[in-house]
């Protein structure tokens, strides 16, 4: 299973730095929003994922701590998700301004 999350990782970082690198401005915004679900992807794997593990650990005792889930990178995944939607839109009003503008969608503002 390992092997497949990495490859889906790479996939996406790959495909989101190719389109990041396209002339056209949605074309960058969709590579922007891939490479944001490969980090996503990334930082939720190297959480040590358990299943149906409890989040918090109770007070008192010796308590086993590969019995509880890690409950930051959940958080920060959580916390990434609501940053790049916010970014996202901001990303696609202001493509939708440029192209007004400029009357072309092109990153550098005319056409080849």
């Amino acid at each position: 299973m390992e092997m497949v999350l990495s490859a889906a990782i790479g996939v996406l970082a790959g495909s989101g730095v190719w389109l990041v690198l396209r002339p056209r401005t949605f074309q960058v915004i969709v590579g922007l929003c891939l490479m944001s679900y490969a980090v996503n992807l990334f930082i939720f794997s190297m959480g040590r994922l358990t299943v149906g593990a409890a989040p918090i650990m109770p007070k008192g005792g010796f308590i086993n701590p590969t019995a509880y889930a890690d409950p930051l990178p959940q958080s920060l995944v959580l916390t990434a998700i609501v940053i790049s939607f916010a970014t996202t839109a901001l990303f696609l009003v202001v493509m939708i301004a440029s192209r007004g503008v400029t009357g072309t969608d092109h990153v550098d503002g005319r056409e080849p």
